[in-house]
Protein backbone atom coordinates (compact mmCIF):
# COMPACT_ATOMS: atom_id res chain seq x y z
CA UNK A 1 0.00 0.00 0.00
CA UNK A 2 1.44 3.43 -1.19
CA UNK A 3 2.24 5.65 1.99
CA UNK A 4 0.32 8.41 0.18
CA UNK A 5 -3.51 8.62 -0.02
CA UNK A 6 -4.76 11.34 -2.88
CA UNK A 7 -8.28 12.63 -1.91
CA UNK A 8 -10.79 14.16 -4.52
CA UNK A 9 -14.60 15.07 -4.70
CA UNK A 10 -16.84 13.56 -6.70
CA UNK A 11 -17.18 16.33 -9.63
CA UNK A 12 -13.82 15.03 -10.72
CA UNK A 13 -15.95 12.58 -13.08
CA UNK A 14 -13.04 10.29 -13.46
CA UNK A 15 -14.31 7.12 -14.96
CA UNK A 16 -14.39 4.64 -11.86
CA UNK A 17 -12.23 1.89 -13.56
CA UNK A 18 -9.46 4.37 -12.48
CA UNK A 19 -10.72 5.72 -9.52
CA UNK A 20 -10.31 1.60 -8.31
CA UNK A 21 -7.35 1.02 -10.09
CA UNK A 22 -5.46 3.68 -8.56
CA UNK A 23 -7.07 3.67 -5.23
CA UNK A 24 -8.31 7.44 -4.92
CA UNK A 25 -10.97 8.05 -2.90
CA UNK A 26 -13.81 10.09 -3.28
CA UNK A 27 -15.54 12.07 -1.53
CA UNK A 28 -19.52 12.71 -2.61
CA UNK A 29 -21.63 15.80 -3.42
CA UNK A 30 -24.95 14.86 -3.23
CA UNK A 31 -27.85 16.32 -5.99
CA UNK A 32 -31.12 17.14 -4.94
CA UNK A 33 -34.53 17.84 -7.01
CA UNK A 34 -36.46 19.60 -4.54
CA UNK A 35 -36.37 18.01 -1.00
CA UNK A 36 -35.31 14.75 -2.96
CA UNK A 37 -31.70 13.43 -2.88
CA UNK A 38 -30.81 12.16 -6.29
CA UNK A 39 -30.28 8.33 -5.88
CA UNK A 40 -26.97 7.07 -6.73
CA UNK A 41 -27.90 4.64 -9.12
CA UNK A 42 -29.89 7.11 -11.51
CA UNK A 43 -28.60 6.74 -15.07
CA UNK A 44 -26.82 9.62 -16.67
CA UNK A 45 -29.92 9.41 -19.22
CA UNK A 46 -32.46 9.82 -16.77
CA UNK A 47 -30.65 12.47 -14.80
CA UNK A 48 -30.72 14.59 -17.81
CA UNK A 49 -34.43 13.70 -18.81
CA UNK A 50 -35.77 14.51 -15.61
CA UNK A 51 -33.60 17.81 -15.13
CA UNK A 52 -35.28 19.24 -18.31
CA UNK A 53 -38.54 18.18 -17.27
CA UNK A 54 -38.05 20.44 -14.05
CA UNK A 55 -39.17 23.86 -13.91
CA UNK A 56 -35.73 24.72 -11.69
CA UNK A 57 -32.17 23.33 -11.43
CA UNK A 58 -31.37 20.24 -9.21
CA UNK A 59 -29.10 21.95 -5.83
CA UNK A 60 -25.50 20.54 -5.47
CA UNK A 61 -24.30 20.82 -1.75
CA UNK A 62 -20.66 20.28 -1.12
CA UNK A 63 -19.25 17.33 1.43
CA UNK A 64 -19.28 18.02 5.38
CA UNK A 65 -16.05 18.81 6.90
CA UNK A 66 -16.87 16.44 8.90
CA UNK A 67 -17.53 13.60 6.13
CA UNK A 68 -13.83 15.07 5.15
CA UNK A 69 -12.35 14.25 8.97
CA UNK A 70 -13.71 10.89 8.84
CA UNK A 71 -12.18 10.06 4.97
CA UNK A 72 -8.83 11.53 6.34
CA UNK A 73 -8.94 9.65 9.72
CA UNK A 74 -10.23 6.38 7.25
CA UNK A 75 -6.81 6.67 5.37
CA UNK A 76 -4.43 5.87 8.20
CA UNK A 77 -2.97 8.40 10.98
CA UNK A 78 0.78 8.05 9.65
CA UNK A 79 0.01 8.28 5.69
CA UNK A 80 0.06 11.64 4.19
CA UNK A 81 -3.11 12.89 1.90
CA UNK A 82 -3.18 14.86 -1.28
CA UNK A 83 -6.53 16.22 -1.32
CA UNK A 84 -7.24 17.71 -5.00
CA UNK A 85 -10.36 19.65 -4.43
CA UNK A 86 -13.63 21.37 -7.11
CA UNK A 87 -12.48 25.04 -8.18
CA UNK A 88 -13.61 27.34 -4.60
CA UNK A 89 -14.60 29.67 -6.76
CA UNK A 90 -17.69 27.50 -7.59
CA UNK A 91 -17.89 25.39 -4.77
CA UNK A 92 -17.21 25.24 -0.87
CA UNK A 93 -15.75 22.17 -1.03
CA UNK A 94 -12.04 23.32 -0.76
CA UNK A 95 -12.92 25.33 2.15
CA UNK A 96 -14.37 22.23 3.78
CA UNK A 97 -11.59 20.36 3.42
CA UNK A 98 -9.36 22.86 4.74
CA UNK A 99 -11.38 22.91 7.72
CA UNK A 100 -11.25 19.32 8.36
CA UNK A 101 -7.40 18.96 7.98
CA UNK A 102 -7.35 21.87 10.69
CA UNK A 103 -9.10 19.90 12.85
CA UNK A 104 -6.99 16.29 12.33
CA UNK A 105 -3.83 18.29 13.08
CA UNK A 106 -5.14 19.39 16.16
CA UNK A 107 -5.76 16.05 16.78
CA UNK A 108 -2.33 14.82 16.19
CA UNK A 109 -2.08 13.59 13.16
CA UNK A 110 0.87 11.77 11.97
CA UNK A 111 1.21 12.34 8.47
CA UNK A 112 1.37 15.01 6.14
CA UNK A 113 -1.75 16.71 4.98
CA UNK A 114 -2.35 18.85 1.95
CA UNK A 115 -5.96 20.44 0.66
CA UNK A 116 -5.28 21.75 -3.06
CA UNK A 117 -7.91 24.30 -4.90
CA UNK A 118 -7.67 22.65 -8.56
CA UNK A 119 -9.71 26.33 -9.81
CA UNK A 120 -11.67 23.68 -12.76
CA UNK A 121 -14.13 21.12 -12.41
CA UNK A 122 -15.00 18.33 -13.98
CA UNK A 123 -12.22 16.06 -15.84
CA UNK A 124 -10.46 19.16 -15.25
CA UNK A 125 -9.79 18.11 -12.01
CA UNK A 126 -9.81 14.60 -13.01
CA UNK A 127 -6.80 15.51 -14.76
CA UNK A 128 -5.19 16.52 -12.02
CA UNK A 129 -5.99 13.88 -9.78
CA UNK A 130 -4.73 11.02 -12.14
CA UNK A 131 -1.76 12.88 -12.60
CA UNK A 132 -1.41 12.84 -8.36
CA UNK A 133 -2.40 9.60 -8.36
CA UNK A 134 0.28 7.95 -11.08
CA UNK A 135 2.74 10.12 -9.41
CA UNK A 136 1.91 8.17 -5.94
CA UNK A 137 1.78 4.89 -7.64
CA UNK A 138 5.08 5.31 -9.27
CA UNK A 139 6.59 6.24 -5.39
CA UNK A 140 7.14 9.62 -5.83
CA UNK A 141 7.77 11.92 -2.40
CA UNK A 142 5.43 13.20 -1.59
CA UNK A 143 6.45 17.04 -1.12
CA UNK A 144 7.21 16.08 -5.15
CA UNK A 145 3.88 15.50 -5.94
CA UNK A 146 2.38 17.92 -4.56
CA UNK A 147 4.89 20.65 -6.02
CA UNK A 148 3.88 18.98 -9.56
CA UNK A 149 -0.01 19.54 -9.09
CA UNK A 150 0.49 23.05 -8.08
CA UNK A 151 2.42 24.00 -10.86
CA UNK A 152 -1.01 21.99 -12.96
CA UNK A 153 -3.05 24.04 -11.31
CA UNK A 154 -1.44 27.07 -12.82
CA UNK A 155 -0.59 25.81 -16.19
CA UNK A 156 -3.59 23.32 -16.86
CA UNK A 157 -6.90 24.69 -18.98
CA UNK A 158 -10.31 23.86 -18.95
CA UNK A 159 -12.47 24.60 -22.11
CA UNK A 160 -16.91 23.86 -22.26
CA UNK A 161 -19.19 23.82 -25.38
CA UNK A 162 -23.16 24.62 -24.34
CA UNK A 163 -25.28 23.04 -26.19
CA UNK A 164 -28.01 24.70 -24.60
CA UNK A 165 -28.92 27.79 -22.96
CA UNK A 166 -31.53 26.33 -20.99
CA UNK A 167 -29.63 25.59 -17.70
CA UNK A 168 -27.93 28.95 -17.54
CA UNK A 169 -31.49 30.64 -17.92
CA UNK A 170 -32.57 28.06 -14.96
CA UNK A 171 -29.67 29.25 -12.77
CA UNK A 172 -30.03 32.70 -13.31
CA UNK A 173 -26.96 33.52 -15.25
CA UNK A 174 -29.00 34.48 -18.54
CA UNK A 175 -32.13 36.38 -18.35
CA UNK A 176 -35.21 34.35 -20.09
CA UNK A 177 -35.62 37.11 -22.30
CA UNK A 178 -31.77 37.17 -23.50
CA UNK A 179 -31.79 33.68 -23.56
CA UNK A 180 -35.03 33.24 -26.03
CA UNK A 181 -33.17 35.31 -28.38
CA UNK A 182 -29.73 33.36 -28.44
CA UNK A 183 -31.81 30.33 -28.46
CA UNK A 184 -33.98 31.16 -31.62
CA UNK A 185 -30.39 32.28 -33.29
CA UNK A 186 -28.91 29.21 -32.04
CA UNK A 187 -26.03 30.20 -30.49
CA UNK A 188 -23.78 28.28 -28.20
CA UNK A 189 -21.52 29.58 -25.54
CA UNK A 190 -17.83 28.30 -25.11
CA UNK A 191 -16.45 29.02 -21.91
CA UNK A 192 -13.11 28.62 -19.78
CA UNK A 193 -12.61 28.24 -16.17
CA UNK A 194 -10.20 31.25 -15.46
CA UNK A 195 -7.31 31.75 -13.53
CA UNK A 196 -9.20 32.40 -10.55
CA UNK A 197 -11.38 29.52 -11.12
CA UNK A 198 -14.55 31.03 -12.02
CA UNK A 199 -16.32 30.04 -15.32
CA UNK A 200 -16.30 32.93 -18.10
CA UNK A 201 -17.45 33.05 -21.49
CA UNK A 202 -14.81 33.62 -24.22
CA UNK A 203 -17.33 33.08 -27.26
CA UNK A 204 -20.57 33.11 -28.62
CA UNK A 205 -20.81 31.10 -31.97
CA UNK A 206 -24.07 30.75 -34.00
CA UNK A 207 -24.41 26.88 -35.08
CA UNK A 208 -22.98 23.57 -33.14
CA UNK A 209 -20.39 22.74 -35.65
CA UNK A 210 -19.10 25.95 -35.87
CA UNK A 211 -18.85 26.13 -32.10
CA UNK A 212 -17.44 22.65 -31.73
CA UNK A 213 -14.68 23.96 -34.58
CA UNK A 214 -13.72 26.90 -32.71
CA UNK A 215 -13.71 24.76 -29.41
CA UNK A 216 -10.86 22.41 -31.37
CA UNK A 217 -9.09 25.55 -32.37
CA UNK A 218 -8.90 27.35 -28.95
CA UNK A 219 -7.46 24.01 -27.73
CA UNK A 220 -4.58 24.22 -30.10
CA UNK A 221 -4.01 27.90 -29.67
CA UNK A 222 -2.89 27.05 -26.02
CA UNK A 223 -1.55 23.93 -26.18
CA UNK A 224 1.88 23.27 -26.68
CA UNK A 225 3.48 19.39 -25.74
CA UNK A 226 0.76 17.65 -26.78
CA UNK A 227 2.82 14.90 -28.22
CA UNK A 228 3.45 14.16 -24.53
CA UNK A 229 0.17 15.26 -22.87
CA UNK A 230 -3.03 14.31 -22.02
CA UNK A 231 -5.98 15.24 -23.13
CA UNK A 232 -9.57 14.93 -21.03
CA UNK A 233 -13.15 15.07 -22.85
CA UNK A 234 -16.35 14.51 -20.75
CA UNK A 235 -19.45 15.27 -22.64
CA UNK A 236 -23.31 15.30 -20.93
CA UNK A 237 -24.72 12.89 -21.76
CA UNK A 238 -23.83 12.91 -25.99
CA UNK A 239 -20.90 10.35 -26.47
CA UNK A 240 -21.60 10.09 -30.06
CA UNK A 241 -20.73 13.87 -30.15
CA UNK A 242 -17.84 13.76 -27.86
CA UNK A 243 -15.95 10.86 -29.87
CA UNK A 244 -16.46 13.00 -32.85
CA UNK A 245 -14.74 16.15 -31.44
CA UNK A 246 -12.08 13.79 -29.76
CA UNK A 247 -10.94 12.35 -33.29
CA UNK A 248 -10.97 16.07 -35.09
CA UNK A 249 -8.83 16.79 -32.08
CA UNK A 250 -6.41 14.01 -32.21
CA UNK A 251 -6.11 14.22 -36.34
CA UNK A 252 -4.49 17.84 -35.72
CA UNK A 253 -3.06 17.59 -32.05
CA UNK A 254 -2.09 14.22 -31.37
CA UNK A 255 -2.13 14.13 -27.71
CA UNK A 256 -0.29 10.70 -26.13
CA UNK A 257 -3.00 9.67 -23.72
CA UNK A 258 -7.13 10.15 -23.94
CA UNK A 259 -9.17 10.41 -20.62
CA UNK A 260 -13.26 9.96 -21.76
CA UNK A 261 -16.10 10.26 -19.59
CA UNK A 262 -20.01 11.07 -19.20
CA UNK A 263 -19.86 14.46 -16.70
CA UNK A 264 -21.41 13.88 -13.85
CA UNK A 265 -24.72 15.10 -12.02
CA UNK A 266 -22.71 17.82 -10.40
CA UNK A 267 -21.37 19.43 -13.29
CA UNK A 268 -24.12 18.62 -15.58
CA UNK A 269 -26.49 20.45 -13.57
CA UNK A 270 -24.63 23.25 -14.92
CA UNK A 271 -23.48 22.49 -18.23
CA UNK A 272 -27.23 20.89 -19.62
CA UNK A 273 -26.92 17.90 -21.89
CA UNK A 274 -24.87 18.12 -24.87
CA UNK A 275 -22.69 19.68 -23.69
CA UNK A 276 -18.79 18.70 -24.07
CA UNK A 277 -15.77 19.78 -21.85
CA UNK A 278 -12.06 19.37 -23.20
CA UNK A 279 -9.08 19.88 -20.46
CA UNK A 280 -5.51 19.46 -20.62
Amino acid sequence: MTTIQIITDSSCDLPRPIVEELGIVSVPLSVHFGDECMPSQMSFADFYARMKRESELPKTSSPSPVLFHTTFQEAGEDRNILVISLSSALSSTYNHAVMAKEMLEEEGHKGRIEVIDSKTASLGLGLLVYQAAKMAEAKVPFGDIVEAIQKSVRTSRTFFFLDTLENVIKGGRLDRLRGAVASVLNIKLLMKASEEGSVEVIDKIRGTQQALKRLIEKVGEAAHDYEKDTIAIAHCNCEDRAQAVLKQLLEKYPFRHVLFSNMGSVIGTYAGEGGVLIAY
